[in-house]
């Protein structure tokens, strides 16, 4: 059981990707819409097991770039969610004294999603238990695009030598600058791919793949999660015989 982990094996940053909500819903004879609202328990046991267990970072997969490319009326059911679950979770965030934070391309949001993702991005600032961050209109290449960009200009302002363009001068550059890499990955749903999601964070991350649906997953299945980290032996290159010594 997870109470029996020790502390240094519990992962600093667990990142998801919430998969399955539209075949979850399907499965009932309802639209995509039903599947996405009924998984926003999913979405609060994670964050408070999270918390409990001693989990630092947070980050949920909630809507990639490529979402754009969903049925208008799916995307636009979506966005109305995001609003009211932002709104209706705030007090919760504040109760635990976790902050949200986001990453991705927010311009591409309504108004209304980046009025309460900011407002509550600024009342929840000083939470210091955990981090949750929401990947929003992200995308992985996007992500290394954009620092890139930054690392760019900076050459070309004089404030940084060609040479300078290092692993940790992109990293810095990154909208995840300041925060670990994720060492855990949860994927639900059954696929077993990135989905183009922190391409570059999870060089070394640990995946964990479930056939559950994003709206059946529960508290039980992330204790499942870490314990299966916690039996993991991450070596970085390096040999177990190294790594044990």
């Amino acid at each position: 059981m997870t109470a029996g982990l020790r502390l240094t094996t519990v992962p600093a940053h667990v990142a998801v990707i919430m998969d399955g909500n539209g075949r979850w819903a399907k499965r009932r004879l309802q639209n995509r819409i039903f599947g996405h609202r009924n998984a926003i328990r999913a979405v609060r046991e994670t964050v408070e097991i999270a918390a409990e267990t001693g989990v630092r970072y947070l980050t949920l997969y909630t809507f990639s770039e490529e979402n754009w490319q969903r049925p208008q009326a799916e995307v636009n059911g979506l966005m109305e969610l995001l609003v009211e679950a932002i709104q209706k979770e705030t007090p919760t965030l504040l109760k635990n004294n976790i902050r949200l934070r986001y990453i991705g391309c927010i311009d591409l949001l309504p108004a209304a999603v980046q009025e309460k993702l900011q407002q509550c991005i600024a009342q929840t600032a000083a939470g210091a238990t955990m981090t949750l961050t929401l990947a929003l209109s992200y995308s992985g290449k996007w992500d290394i695009i954009e620092a890139c960009k930054r690392c760019a200009a900076a050459v070309q302002q004089g404030q940084l030598p060609v040479t300078g363009i290092t692993a940790d001068a992109v990293e810095e550059n990154l909208s995840t600058a300041g925060m670990p890499p994720p060492d855990l990955l949860i994927r639900t749903g059954g696929e077993q791919r990135l989905s183009n999601f922190m391409l570059w964070q999870m060089a070394y991350t640990e995946f964990y793949f479930t056939k559950t649906l994003w709206p059946d997953f529960s508290k039980q299945h992330f204790r499942d999660a870490l314990e299966a980290y916690h039996r993991r032996e991450r070596r970085y290159g390096k040999t177990g015989e190294q790594i044990s010594s």
